[in-house]
């Protein structure tokens, strides 16, 4: 580890004392007590969240989020792998520092102590998940695509089951009319179905909103990422975190609003 930075690694005791815990949320938003809530029982799953400080400051500089393929919240099967949900580094001035490295090697020990079959990761090119540069500098290969610009890289450790893409593409044509299929594992996606509940949006347009409440659902989910999908008739308008500005602006590209 760099001599000038430090890595906490979040539990039930210290979750309190570490609010960047939840990604840049106000503590007074409705969001900010829904990803606590997640958090606490996917502890017991054995979720681990690691910050990373760097000297003199107390806002955390970066986050990972890392839990066992068989509990990992996207459409995949990485049975005995660590699962990486998100990674960042904040803000610009503390990228290209090696501080990706350096979280992304805490999982990988974590996964050989726990004599996991190595690590696995989505990424994209696209905005608000990691894009794949940093995983294949630390020593990732692909191992699967959705065709969608979305990738599944492994960081292997043995010989044991390679992990896999889930067929997530079949489940769509049960989504007749309007839908936004989600999470509570993104607190920016809760925060947006708050909002749109509050606003009436729903009831206006006459859509369905549903929650993905266990790890076994994500997997059979409607999507690669799980997190956040907005579908109409069997296809998908946006699959990750949108602004409430972008999903009106799809809602009336779709002439539905």
């Amino acid at each position: 580890m760099k001599p000038d930075t430090e890595i906490v690694t979040i539990n039930r005791q210290n979750l309190a004392s570490y609010p960047d815990a939840v990604c840049f949320i106000n503590s007074k938003h409705p969001a900010h007590s829904l990803k606590i809530q997640w958090i606490e029982k996917q502890l017991e799953a054995g979720l681990r969240i690691k910050l990373l400080y760097t000297e003199g400051k107390k806002k955390a500089a970066g986050y990972i989020e890392y839990i066992r393929g068989e509990h990992a919240w996207r459409a995949v099967t990485a049975k005995n792998y660590m699962f990486i949900h998100c990674i960042y580094i904040y803000p610009n001035e503390n990228k290209k520092r090696g501080l990706g490295t350096l979280l992304i090697d805490e999982c990988i020990t974590d996964a050989r102590h726990n004599n996991c079959s190595g690590v696995a990761v989505i990424t994209s090119s696209r905005a608000f998940m990691a894009a794949n540069g940093l995983f294949l500098k630390c020593g990732f290969h692909p191992a699967d695509n959705d065709g969608r610009g979305n990738e599944l890289l492994i960081y292997k450790l043995n010989d044991g089951p390679v992990p896999v893409i889930n067929d997530w593409k079949s489940q769509l044509p049960m989504y007749k009319g309007l839908h936004i299929v989600y999470t509570r594992q993104c607190p920016w996606v809760a925060r947006l179905v708050e909002e749109i509940r509050e606003s009436g949006l729903h009831k206006r347009l006459n859509f369905n909103i549903t929650e993905l409440k266990t790890a076994r659902e994500a997997q059979n989910g409607p999507a690669l990422y799980t997190t956040l999908s907005v579908i109409y008739n069997g296809r998908i308008l946006a699959d990750r975190y949108i602004s409430p500005t972008r999903l009106n602006n799809i809602l009336k590209k779709e002439k539905l609003m």
